[in-house]
């Protein structure tokens, strides 16, 4: 092992952390808005919307994350210009399978939250004069983020994790410049190396914030 090799190429791990962390915070955003969407409408007493909620998230679910991506690779064509460093050509429909993907597994759990909700609060809203909306938002909505923030924080995790997979269709992520790297030097291992101890340092940091929060948000109870 010779770590040495590595000095000239620190910017491609600077860099490619950066992208990893902001692909992971803008696919936990837009995921959490999708699944917001498709909870409600699983939820709702219209059997239209409930099955086509269902149907949405049976269908990404149980298909490969990596042939969604391609899928929108190929579907989304897009002129190649940069921005903030990222070709948008790859970089939108990269984003895009990972939020939908993620959107379907956060609305199960935004879902099991809200229904955690004790029934009888809907029923008191709805005695002091609430509307089911008003009720869903100042009332439900409010206890239930408190159930569900810790499985947001665990998406978050292996969103950061996944986003490894988007180095096949060239975005230029962690494991993207970590490919460029090892081809560049001809040493697989040292590269790969520094870049698990990175993935390993970001995720540990969260779980470890996220716990705080968490026993915090048990103490504040």
């Amino acid at each position: 092992m010779d770590f040495s090799v590595l000095q000239g190429y620190s910017h491609y791990f600077i860099s490619g952390t950066i992208n990893t962390v902001f692909i992971a915070i803008l696919t936990v955003l837009l995921g959490v808005l999708i699944g917001t969407f498709l909870a409600l409408m699983k939820i709702s007493k219209n059997k239209v919307l409930k099955f086509l909620a269902s149907a949405y998230i049976e269908l990404i679910r149980g298909t490969p994350l990596l042939v969604q991506i391609f899928i929108f690779f190929y579907l989304i064509t897009l002129p190649d210009f940069k921005l903030f460093g990222l070709e948008m050509s790859r970089f939108i429909p990269g984003v895009a399978a990972l939020s939908i993907n993620s959107g379907a597994y956060v609305a199960e759990i935004i879902r099991a939250g809200i229904q955690a909700v004790d029934k009888g609060q809907v029923e008191a809203a709805r005695s002091i004069g609430l509307t089911s909306g008003q009720a869903m938002r100042y009332i439900i909505l409010p206890q239930a983020i408190k159930n569900i923030l810790p499985a947001l924080g665990n998406e978050f995790v292996v969103v950061i994790k996944e986003s490894s997979i988007l180095s096949v269709i060239g975005i230029a992520e962690l494991m993207r410049n970590t490919d460029i790297v090892r081809t560049a030097i001809f040493k697989p291992f040292e590269p790969l190396l520094v870049t698990a101890a990175i993935y390993f340092v970001l995720t540990f940091t969260l779980t470890r914030v996220l716990g705080v929060a968490e026993r915090r948000m048990r103490t504040s109870d």
